[in-house]
């Protein structure tokens, strides 16, 4: 009766992975009472068989899930015209609630009917007795034999806490259960009193901003956070998930962050390869509606490195709505696990980020100034422009509030106070991070973001002359066109590496440097010049062309 029951509450089970050589050869740990026997998957086809009962329970409690997910999104509309209709009256709520209560009875004996289903097959009674056997006791032999199945998330063990490093606890400047520290936004107007009555009247505007930024704004800023998009993308996520695990030995983790949101990682080691560039971590953020699944990550796990990748708070298996808050508090986690529990020096580890994941790896790098270096492919400086972009003018001013108080992502101002490499790539033909068209290439926010970094970097260098060579260069939408401008200014490179490693040797490798105070006007051009060209790539594509392998480089350091 008790396995029935389980059975009935259990996980839905998608998918039992083939069985990887590692994993063939006999165990050397001893087994414990509260171990499973190895699941015989050569036997099973690699895709969970559920029998008739199941599928058809599944299939009914899915459709409610759909309904219910639509009903949601759609009950302000509802509430309205039920309103208008004059359905909200007593004498029409309370048969309504009789029909609700019903329903959900219903409901529940298709559950009952599913985990009879469920008990019936040998493949979920063993899988739930791995599950149940994890649970109680968390042994490399349980959690081995549960790395086997792909099922709901939800009901996954906890791998790793956000308090479990013993530097946390004993230091009183990391992270509390409120959050990791972010870089507060400068109020709108400086110098106003922030008198009681001030408060008052800005109370309005306040409570708009926040209805719109956790309505319309959070699911406009992050698609994939939407139920029904990630209901439509599951076959293609637990098809990305095969591939990882059963072709690059991917392990599955959930780490718990400080705010009590439960994050899916997947971890690709390579250090015990042939690969130089195993022993670097890549950790990859993704963007507004990408997976680790079927995201960025493939970039650096072709080009050989061992890989970090997380979703995003609110995506596929991680709990929680993808605010700054919460995903810098999912990245402080990240960065916690690989250090912590995978092993890896912070000098071993890169930071890798497309679109809107530039976010938390700007983070990260201000938060961690000692990881080897970032990599943003087809990100920006800040969401405010873009969001103008889309929003119609005489929302202007409700747009800039709501994205400063709620939806902040100051990716320059980060990123400023990072003091390692770091490589830009923009996309000639990006349609999504420009604000006008995508062939005005002055207009993707890119542009800024080199811009805004190489002038806090080399304020003397980047001064109105330096300025304007690289605004000239950034025009250049093609190789052809980038070369020209280098070559039009007979940029001597061997002389700005000599003049940049001076100063250096002389005055430490902290920015902001000062070099170029004394220089004349073609000194700084070339210099500026020099400087923009190791900072940022082209990559002639779309924003959501995956990038190459041979385009994922490590960033140019003196």
């Amino acid at each position: 009766m008790a396995k029935l029951l389980s059975c009935v509450l259990g996980p839905r089970l998608y998918k039992i992975y083939r069985e990887r050589d590692s994993e063939r050869a006999p165990s050397s740990v001893p087994e414990t009472p509260t171990s499973v026997t190895n699941p015989p998957s050569s036997s099973w086809d690699t895709y969970y068989q559920p029998r008739a009962l199941e599928k058809h329970a599944d299939s009914i409690l899915a459709l409610a899930s759909a309904f219910w997910s639509i009903s949601y999104y759609s009950s302000p509309f509802a509430f309205f015209y039920l309103y208008r209709k004059g359905y909200l009256s007593l004498s029409k709520v309370v048969p309504f609630s009789h029909y609700a209560g019903t329903l959900l009875l219903l409901l529940a004996g298709v559950a009952c009917l599913r985990g009879i289903g469920r008990w019936t097959n040998p493949q979920y009674r063993q899988f739930i007795s791995i599950l149940e056997a994890t649970h109680r006791n968390q042994s490399a032999e349980n959690k081995r034999q549960l790395a086997n199945y792909n099922f709901d998330f939800r009901s996954w063990p906890i791998d790793f806490h956000w308090e479990e490093p013993s530097s946390r606890k004993e230091s009183r400047g990391g992270p509390s259960r409120r959050g990791v520290a972010l870089l507060r936004p400068e109020p709108l107007h400086r110098g106003t009193a922030d008198t009681f009555l001030n408060r008052v009247k800005k109370l309005p505007c306040q409570i708009t901003s926040y209805l719109v930024a956790h309505t319309l704004g959070r699911r406009m800023l992050y698609p994939g956070s939407v139920y029904l998009l990630q209901k439509a993308l599951m076959p293609v996520l637990l098809q990305g998930q095969a591939r990882l695990v059963e072709e690059c030995n991917g392990r599955r983790a959930k780490l718990l962050a400080c705010d009590g949101n439960e994050i899916d990682t997947m971890f690709v080691d390579r250090r015990g390869t042939a690969e130089p560039q195993g022993q670097k971590l890549v950790i990859c953020c993704e963007g507004n509606a990408g997976f680790y699944e079927v995201g960025c990550i493939s970039t650096p796990l072709d080009a050989g490195y061992s890989v970090l990748g997380w979703n995003h708070p609110g995506f596929a298996g991680s709990t929680g709505v993808p605010f700054p808050q919460n995903e810098a508090n999912a990245m402080d986690v990240v960065v916690q696990f690989a250090i912590y529990r995978l092993g890896f020096q912070p000098q071993d580890i890169v930071i890798y980020a497309w679109s809107i994941g530039g976010f938390t790896a700007t983070w990260a790098a201000m938060c961690y100034p000692d990881i080897s270096a970032v990599v943003l492919d087809a990100s920006f400086d800040d969401l405010v422009p873009l969001a103008l972009k889309v929003m119609p003018d005489s929302w202007k001013a409700l747009v800039t509030r709501t994205v400063r108080q709620h939806l902040n992502l100051n990716n320059a101002e980060q990123l400023c106070r990072y003091q390692g490499p770091v490589l830009l790539i923009r996309r000639t033909k990006d349609e999504i991070i420009t604000t006008t068209v995508p062939e005005d290439i002055m207009s993707n926010r890119g542009n800024d973001l080199l811009l805004k970094l190489l002038q806090f970097r080399y304020p003397r260098v980047m001064a109105e002359e330096g300025l304007r060579v690289v605004r000239q260069w950034l025009e250049a939408s093609s190789q052809l066109e980038e070369a020209s401008v280098y070559s039009r200014w007979e940029v001597e490179e061997d002389w700005c590496l000599s003049v940049l490693r001076s100063y250096q040797a002389e005055h430490g490798p902290d920015f902001p440097w000062s070099v170029g105070e004394d220089m004349k006007a073609e000194g700084r051009q070339q210099l500026a010049l020099f400087l923009a060209r190791k900072h940022l790539h082209n990559f002639e594509a779309t924003h959501c062309t995956p990038l190459p392998a041979q385009n994922f480089q490590m960033p140019w350091h003196l």
